[in-house]
């Protein structure tokens, strides 16, 4: 195995024994070989698609396919080998469709080489032998064409988790899996040079935009917009249910399902945000957040007294004390742990009945819900603020959390910001410094919680909405982008950035393996992204 698509890597180059994340050599390589018929699969959607020929089959498992191989989706090798059987098919299936296409159209099929001859081998231990043949270092033999190839692919994963979590919602756009099959067919050109790959980059962040825009418009489609909302941190005398991961429709199913059945349910990691939407706190039962990151989960999930589901991304390897009473859902899956079909909550519900449940025990709060549409609703007490000088630079201190040491400097720098700062955050590294009293300038909390990830939408707008009101682009606001990044989503999110020209991001806590020097080079000269120092020096030269 090779594996270098997270920021806690081995030895900051690439796992190659045993996934830092627990993914087992045998996972990785059924994920290379994933990806490799995805390739041929894109080849043909692609072509098909320039014959007005599109089918939604083939785009959903697309998306769900890519989200798989996202670090902490997917550890089970017999999933794997499913959707990768499933590639072969709907990869037969996408010949299909562009043949016919071109035959109604009177035209003759052209049909690539390399990919779109792939079959999958027979039986599971020569399925993952031949994985091996398509790992990551087979992709190019130039390194920096190799390194933006890297980039693009984990920012279309990043891309496909967001689409995912949007077709859910039952929100989507064509345009997003035409990107995805036109980058990934684009993948296996030996033609295209390193400018071509730049260029698809940026255009990935272009696309991860409008990807993030209809999954908002999903959120607030089903649950409102979020609003301020002090969120308990205590427990409540009962049974219990912990949900963690991403998804809201699952949150929402799980609710309805335990209205009656006298269970609390708690949030977890990056469900916290659930708490502001409209059309989720109107539970009552929804009794409040337990824990903290995912990085955590081996350490809190023991001394839960109930079941736990995991959604979407954030497994870790469950241990002994608690792998009986975890369950997972939709693409999440680890060997040995009860997966359940995405909707039909009854195994868990009656695990959790069999469970001692919580005694009363009050505890703090913290206030979530601080998306766009809240903010920009007293966007004239902030702009008033800035003008008065009350106000003197807003902090996104944004991205993802991990067991990594150099994460602290996130919880000091959050720390050090003067008092006339705000501080915007989302995704669970805010778990670093939102425990923290910040306290508020004119009314306006100095710490504003966006949401998770999947809001980095709002945090984008709240950015734009400034930049209007004074008349001037992002770069030129008392805005610094102090961002911590994990796994591929923060990627997606990262490129979409650069897709809006900004500049002068710190990125931390370590720099991405699969950047090469050249690349990095060519992204400093243009973005001017900085790793980040300490916190006292990187205060120092954004506030002179």
């Amino acid at each position: 195995m090779f594996c270098n698509q997270c920021e806690q890597t081995a030895k900051g180059t690439g796992c190659t024994v045993l996934g830092v994340c627990g993914k087992k050599p045998e996972a990785a390589d059924l994920m290379d070989n994933l990806i490799y018929g995805l390739k041929g699969l894109s080849l043909y959607a692609n072509l098909a698609r320039e014959k007005d020929a599109i089918d939604d089959e083939i785009n959903r498992f697309t998306i769900e396919a890519l989200f798989s191989t996202i670090t902490n989706v997917n550890f089970d090798p017999g999933r794997l080998e499913k959707l990768v059987r499933r590639c072969y098919t709907l990869k037969e299936k996408a010949k299909s469709l562009y043949e016919n296409a071109c035959k109604s159209k009177g035209i003759a099929p052209q049909i690539p080489g390399g990919p779109v001859d792939w079959v999958p081998a027979e039986g599971l231990e020569a399925l993952i032998a031949q994985g091996q043949e398509y790992g990551i270092k087979t992709w190019h033999s130039d390194p920096d064409i190799l390194s933006a190839i890297e980039i693009l692919t984990f920012g279309l994963k990043g891309v496909a988790a967001y689409a995912d979590h949007a077709w859910i919602l039952g929100t989507k756009d064509d345009a997003i899996f035409a990107f995805i099959h036109k980058a990934m067919a684009a993948i296996t050109n030996p033609s295209l040079k390193l400018d071509d790959f730049l260029a698809l980059i940026l255009e990935c962040g272009h696309i991860n935009l409008r990807t993030m825009e209809i999954l908002n418009q999903g959120h607030v489609e089903h649950f409102g917009h979020p609003v301020p909302t002090k969120v308990n941190l205590g427990t409540k005398a009962g049974k219990a249910i912990l949900i963690s991961g991403h998804d809201m429709v699952d949150l929402e199913a799980l609710l309805k399902q335990t209205d009656d059945k006298n269970i609390y349910v708690y949030t977890h990691g990056e469900m916290l945000p659930a708490h502001g939407y409209p059309g989720l706190k109107k539970y009552a039962h929804l009794a409040g957040h337990y824990g903290t990151a995912w990085q955590n989960q081996q350490k809190e999930f023991p001394a839960f007294p109930g079941a736990i589901l995991m959604t979407t991304n954030c497994i870790q390897k469950p241990t002994e004390s608690y792998i009986n009473n975890i369950f997972t859902t939709g693409l999440v899956a680890w060997p040995g742990v009860r997966h359940i079909t995405r909707g039909d909550f009854s195994a868990l519900i009656n695990r959790t009945l069999e469970l001692p449940g919580f005694p009363e025990q009050p505890s703090g709060e913290m206030t979530v819900g601080f998306g766009h549409n809240a903010v920009l609703g007293v966007a004239n007490q902030v702009i008033d603020a800035v003008k008065k000088g009350a106000i003197k630079h807003f902090f996104l201190i944004a991205g993802c959390d991990g067991a990594k040491p150099g994460r602290n400097y996130y919880t000091e720098f959050a720390e050090k910001t003067p008092k006339d700062t705000v501080i915007l955050t989302l995704a669970c590294g805010k778990y670093r410094f939102n425990y923290l009293d910040y306290g508020a300038i004119g009314g306006i909390p100095r710490l504003l919680d966006v949401g998770q990830c999947n809001d980095a939408y709002s945090a984008v707008q709240i950015a734009l909405a400034l930049a209007n009101a004074f008349n001037c682009g992002v770069n030129d606001l008392p805005l610094s982008m102090i961002i911590s990044w994990y796994e591929q989503k923060a990627v997606a999110v990262l490129l979409t950035l650069l897709y809006l020209g900004i500049k002068n991001i710190r990125l931390g806590p370590s720099l991405p393996a699969f950047v090469s020097p050249n690349v990095l080079n060519l992204l400093v000269e243009k973005f001017n992204i900085l790793p980040t120092k300490t916190p006292n020096e990187d205060l120092k030269a954004i506030l002179g």
